[in-house]
Parts: C-alpha cells; sequence; structure tokens
C-alpha cells in the first residue's frame, strides 16, 4: 500500500497512527498538516508538519519528521553522525525532538530544492565547490575508531550485490568457472586499490539527491546515517561520478583537480601526485557503480521501485569508460560484452 493512499488512513498504517501521536504530545506542531516529504529507497519515510504558529520564531514555518522503524533503520545511528557532521561545521537537520526507541525524528527542515533539480550547466560549478568545501571540512573533521570501518569484508559484500543482482536476476545469467575467476581478479585489484587509500569520515551517499539547496551555507546535507571511516575519495566520486546525472568528463575532471587542490591545502592525505590521485579516485567510483547497478535492480525486482532501472544506462557508461582506462580493470569490459552483446565505449582518457 503507497504512502500517498495511506496517510489519511491511521487504521491501515499503525505506524503513522504511533507517530501523530507521539507528535501530539510535543505540542510543537499542527499534525493534522503532516504530508509527505520526500521519497526514499530505504524503509524510511519523511513527513513535513507545519509548526504551530506560537512556536515559529523559534523553529520556522515548518519542520520534518522522520519514521524510520527501529527494527529496519538505526536511528542512534542518525542522531550520532548528525553530530560529527553538525560539529564540523556543515548544514545537517536540527535534531528538535527525538525518540529513538519507537524510530521517530523531528528535524529542522533544510527546504525542498535538492541539488538535482538546482544543478545545471550555469550552476553547477558553484554547487560543486560548495559541496566539495563542505565534504573537506567533513574529512578534517575525522578520527578514527568513530564509526564503523569500511574495510575489506564491507567492500566486498557491497561488490558482490553485482553479480547477484544484475548478472544474476537482470541479465538472467549464471557466470561460469572461468567467468568467475576473471570477475573476482577484477574486484581483487579495486579492492587493493581502495584498501590502501588514505581513511577519513564517509557519507556513503554524497550525492545530488541527498544535498539540499538553501540560501546560505550549501549544501544541506541528508541521509548521512550510513556514514562510515573509509576511503579518501569516496564522496568526491558519489558526488562527481552522480548515479542521477552526468557531466562532461573533462567538466568532471576540473572538478577533480580543484578539490585535490583544496584538500592538499587543507591538510588531508591525498595523494601529491595527481595521477595516482585520480587513479584512486576512478577505482573507488568503480566500486560504487558496479554495487549501485546491483542495488537499483534489486530495488527492482526484490521492492518493487522500478524508476531506477532507469538510471542503470548512467552507471554502466561510468562502468565502461573507467575499466577500459586501465590494463588490470580490461577483463571486466570483456565480460560485459559477452554478457550483452555491446561493444566496448573508450571515452575521454587522463
Amino acid at each position: 500500500m503507497s504512502l500517498l493512499s495511506n496517510l489519511s488512513s491511521q487504521a491501515a498504517d499503525p505506524r503513522l497512527a504511533e507517530l501523530k501521536e507521539w507528535l501530539q504530545g510535543l505540542n510543537l506542531v499542527d499534525v493534522a498538516s503532516a504530508r509527505p516529504a520526500s521519497e526514499d529507497a530505504s524503509f524510511r519515510r519523511y513527513f513535513r508538519v507545519d509548526v504551530l504558529p506560537e512556536q515559529r520564531a523559534a523553529h520556522g514555518a515548518t519542520l520534518v519528521v522522520m519514521d524510520a522503524p527501529p527494527e529496519r533503520e538505526n536511528v542512534p545511528a542518525f542522531v550520532k553522525v548528525q553530530g560529527l557532521l553538525a560539529d564540523a561545521g556543515v548544514s545537517v537537520p536540527a535534531i528538535v525532538a527525538e525518540n529513538s526507541a519507537r524510530g521517530f525524528l523531528l528535524l529542522s527542515d533544510l527546504g525542498t530544492v535538492t541539488y538535482l533539480q538546482a544543478l545545471n550547466p550555469d550552476s553547477a560549478a558553484t554547487l560543486y565547490a560548495e559541496a566539495l568545501s563542505a565534504l573537506v571540512k567533513v574529512q578534517q573533521a575525522s578520527q578514527p575508531g568513530v564509526l564503523p570501518e569500511f574495510d575489506r569484508a564491507f567492500m566486498l559484500r557491497e561488490l558482490n550485490i553485482f553479480p547477484e543482482w544484475y548478472i544474476g536476476k537482470h541479465l538472467g545469467v549464471t557466470l561460469g568457472e572461468a567467468q568467475q575467476k576473471e570477475l573476482d581478479k577484477v574486484f581483487e585489484a579495486i579492492l587493493a586499490n581502495c584498501l590502501a587509500q588514505p581513511q577519513v569520515y564517509m557519507h556513503r551517499d554524497f550525492h545530488s539527491r541527498n544535498l539540499m539547496w538553501m540560501d546560505a551555507d550549501n549544501p544541506g546535507i541528508l541521509d548521512f546515517q550510513d556514514a562510515v571511516y573509509g576511503p579518501i575519495t569516496y564522496d568526491a566520486a558519489s558526488l562527481l561520478r552522480d548515479a542521477y546525472v552526468a557531466w562532461d568528463e573533462e567538466l568532471v575532471l576540473d572538478w577533480v583537480i580543484r578539490y585535490w587542490q583544496h584538500a592538499r591545502s587543507a591538510g588531508l592525505p591525498v595523494k601529491k601526485d595527481f595521477d595516482d590521485f585520480y587513479k584512486d579516485f576512478e577505482y573507488m567510483a568503480l566500486q560504487r557503480h558496479l554495487k549501485i547497478l546491483g542495488i537499483f535492480c534489486r530495488l527492482n525486482y526484490r521492492d518493487g521501485k522500478a524508476l531506477y532501472l532507469g538510471d542503470l544506462p548512467t552507471v554502466m557508461d561510468y562502468v565502461r569508460k573507467t575499466a577500459n582506462r586501465y590494463r588490470d580493470l580490461k577483463p571486466l569490459i570483456k565480460l560485459l560484452d559477452a554478457l550483452e552483446g555491446s561493444a566496448p565505449q573508450v571515452g575521454y582518457t587522463f
């Protein structure tokens, strides 16, 4: 049953009834004004609510309430990472009220315009510069032992979503023994590079749908509860090789250079040679994109969210162009050609 069709039917939606009961007790918002605030690929859902007139001076006109079933979502992690990011000096929703045990949070409203909606050829350079500047602030605040580690087992678990859901479910193919060995070699090359990179705080989904355009202090950062401690290139790759919006490779290269220069000047442990840093960036982006190909298929076949299949071509284009640039990744192209019957693409070469 969809969120929209059941918004007014508390009997059919016991979580919503429980949420409204909690909100009523806070005496901060007009509970009857609750309406869907955004779509989400997880089990979380969000409602925008109007603030009571007497509370608007303190909280603004609207707030956002998050419903995150505690058996499926980690609300304490959201609260923890919110504190880390706020302390780093970037824009995140303030927590106005919380009941982590029940999976409810009342948050400040960062607006309705995502980066995906705000990005265009005229705005892109400024918006990406602001996002990468915020990223550097977060990375400068990094400390080991605070967040879960994005270690080998974690990365490999993500990579294996690709053969399970993209190759196995979407293409309907079972890999032969030789094909599996070739894919394993490619995975090992990716893992070796990514695990050797310096480690920092890592958002994991730092892209145009999770960044909000605001009047000041751009960007507003959302969906950070899955943050980990991992490779320094990950979030820059997530942002600049975005599954939802693609730019000319020369433009992206320029933005990567600017981030690298900013990170170096800020004292972050990026590679001193840009060629080496760019290779790290590419291998990290490839790890993420292979995972995304699998996840988008899983969202369709398991969760009934078919719209993500429309983004597969963008992600596959990234995968093919990157794999074609490095000798130890080229077996992936041969495998994809065999599976999909398509010719390789070369694209821009650094």
